[in-house]
């Protein structure tokens, strides 16, 4: 069983998830809350493994209580998808982000992926979340990529850009096995969780820009080492 923290402060919305939830045989709802702090204390006596998570809540926000939530994955819920709450949120380690009117399917499948430990956030959709908010971006220097070898920042640089690991693996021409690999040294390295901070730390890290050029909505990814600019 997947056990699922719902919080958020509307009462009729945790209600309509509640029930969504409460039909599948391998999730189960265990408890809610109204605000981040209460959710926080609940956690500390309520054992979860998912937590469905408001961003504008009274008390507390969804951003700061994912902050200091240690252990259960959080599932980020958004008015639209692009919530400068939600990039923020995915910063401060959130597993993803759903829209509030996701379909029911949909959100159950969000929370069996990041109970496995993966990222419902496409580095494409960060990418235009970034773009976008690029100019509230923190000004402190991220962890440096000196510890890279050469092929994991070419990894690096790949995510970044929203490549797939089979598409990578194409591209370099390795096993996907191999992409996978380099990419958990990546994360280890700069001590990161999932592909969508390693597109956060990208952007933070100057690799990516937003492109100016008119017309265009790509971000550009820049090998600052070589110089060189991938489109």
């Amino acid at each position: 069983m997947i056990r699922v923290m719902l919080v958020d402060d509307q009462e009729l919305l945790r209600a309509g998830f509640r029930m969504v939830l409460a039909a599948q045989p391998d999730i189960e709802v265990v408890a809610e809350a109204g605000d981040g702090a209460a959710a926080l204390e609940r956690l500390e006596t309520t054992e979860v493994d998912v937590v469905l998570m408001d961003v504008r809540m009274p008390v507390m926000d969804g951003v700061e209580a994912t902050s200091r939530i240690q252990g259960p994955k959080v599932l980020i819920l958004t008015t639209f998808d692009l919530d400068e709450y939600a990039f923020a949120a995915v910063k401060a380690g959130a597993a993803g982000f759903l829209l509030k009117d996701v379909p029911p399917a949909d959100l159950v499948d969000a929370i069996k992926i990041v109970h496995a430990g993966d990222s419902v956030v496409s580095p494409s959709t960060l990418r235009r979340m970034l773009d976008r908010f690029a100019a509230q971006l923190p000004t402190d220097d991220p962890v440096a990529t000196a510890d890279l070898t050469p092929r994991e920042r070419e990894v690096l640089l790949m995510v970044a850009r929203g490549l797939s690991n089979m598409e990578i693996a194409g591209r370099l021409q390795v096993a996907e096995a191999t992409v996978k690999t380099h990419l958990g040294r990546v994360l280890a390295k700069l001590g990161l969780r999932d592909r969508a901070q390693v597109v956060v730390y990208a952007y933070e890290a100057g690799l990516i820009v937003p492109s100016h050029r008119p017309g265009s909505h790509r971000p550009e990814v820049i090998d600052r080492k070589s110089d060189r600019s991938h489109l």
